[in-house]
């Protein structure tokens, strides 16, 4: 018997979806699989953001079977500890990723997966919006977690299931620049330092791993995969949230929010020193009485073969209410540190899942976690 049949959804029972934050105690989540897992071809979201020197470049086709089946393997032990939690798990349905995507606009021989279904889909409130994503390779990613939201919207009347505008992602949503031989690592850190990011604002884009969730505020990344359409975007979809763009100038390839800030609970706040919150920025959280800390590093000096993921995933963990954090068993250096602000850490195996779209928080999404929607920041302007 496989590790995936062996893996049984949580009963549907009661189905309630909410969620305010990313450290109320979590009760419902979804958790990704590695099956059929493809490494895509080249397409201009994608080769921006494989480092020149990444073995990763010029490779596509499915995953090993025997890497697949480790991912699920350790993916299937991850809901087993949830569930021992109390959490109710659900998975999505993959797809046939072989399949190639073709629009009246583009062409790309493949897709990619489901392993990380955090930067498909973000949980609102009462609302899970499936986001406006920038790779072509994932256009009908979402189809493994349709089965799922139908149910949802079944069972739970309060239930919003939105979409954003599905874009067309045509070359002119990317920059020219970005797809010469060779980019030089000051060059990319010149252009992150002035905005200067592969997506054009030709049409809203953004991942929903570039948005993290503090109630009534919503702090969006802007980079490689969230444009400043799309930050405008959700400002009009979510007109009762204050949104707070956020950048990183350390961060030569910034994609995605969650290994390079981290809330923990309420005023305590990871940051990756490498990629630190410019000082005009960070003013905000400091008048509304939130700590920023560094983050621990890394305690690996490179990421899991053929993955797309920094070693920051280190910071990448999941919070499963204000007293109890999920930490990749091997980072010691990230869970020391969070056993010294008090919390209980949880150890996850998952670092041989990691190629298959990154860590803890990036392989789950919220479907409920407990509390309603506070102001975290009364001191905001705007």
């Amino acid at each position: 018997m496989t590790a995936q049949s062996m893996d049984h959804e949580s009963p549907m029972t009661g189905i309630r979806v909410e969620s305010w934050n990313e450290w109320d105690p979590l009760r419902h989540v979804i958790l990704g699989r590695a099956t059929g897992c493809h490494i895509p071809p080249g397409e201009p979201a994608v080769d921006a953001k494989v480092p020149e020197d990444s073995e990763m470049r010029g490779q596509h086709g499915m995953r090993s079977r025997e890497s697949i089946d480790r991912g699920n393997e350790l993916l299937d032990r991850f809901a087993g500890q949830l569930r021992a939690r109390g959490i109710q798990v659900d998975r999505p349905t993959p797809i046939d990723f072989s399949q190639p995507v073709t629009t009246p606009d583009f062409h790309t021989g493949s897709q990619f997966g489901c392993m990380p279904p955090r930067d498909v889909l973000l949980t609102v409130g009462k609302e899970i919006l499936e986001a406006a994503m920038s790779y072509r390779c994932r256009w009908f990613e979402y189809l493994c977690y349709r089965p799922l939201l139908t149910r949802y919207w079944r069972e739970d009347p309060e239930f919003r299931h939105e979409a954003a505008p599905k874009p067309r992602l045509t070359d002119a949503d990317y920059r020219e620049d970005y797809f010469a031989d060779a980019i030089d690592i000051a060059t990319r850190l010149e252009w992150t330092s002035r905005k200067y990011f592969v997506t054009t604002e030709h049409e809203p884009l953004f991942d929903a791993a570039d948005v993290l969730r503090f109630g009534r505020d919503l702090v969006v990344q802007h980079g490689f995969t969230t444009n400043l359409s799309g930050v405008e975007w959700l400002r009009r979809h979510f007109p009762d949230h204050r949104i707070h763009p956020v950048n990183f100038p350390g961060d030569p390839y910034p994609i995605h929010i969650d290994a390079t800030f981290t809330p923990l609970r309420p005023g305590v706040i990871l940051n990756n020193p490498k990629r630190r919150l410019p000082d005009d920025q960070r003013e905000f959280f400091a008048r509304n009485h939130w700590e920023i800390i560094d983050a621990a590093p890394p305690a690996h000096n490179a990421p899991p073969p053929l993955c797309y993921s920094s070693t920051w995933l280190s910071m990448n963990v999941l919070v499963l209410d204000p007293k109890t954090v999920c930490v990749e068993k091997s980072e010691v250096y990230q869970a020391e540190q969070i056993d010294r602000l008090g919390m209980e850490v949880v150890e996850v195996d998952l670092r041989d899942a990691y190629a298959f779209g990154g860590g803890l928080h990036c392989s789950t999404a919220d479907v409920l976690r407990e509390g309603g929607c506070e102001d975290y920041f009364p001191h905001a302007a705007g």
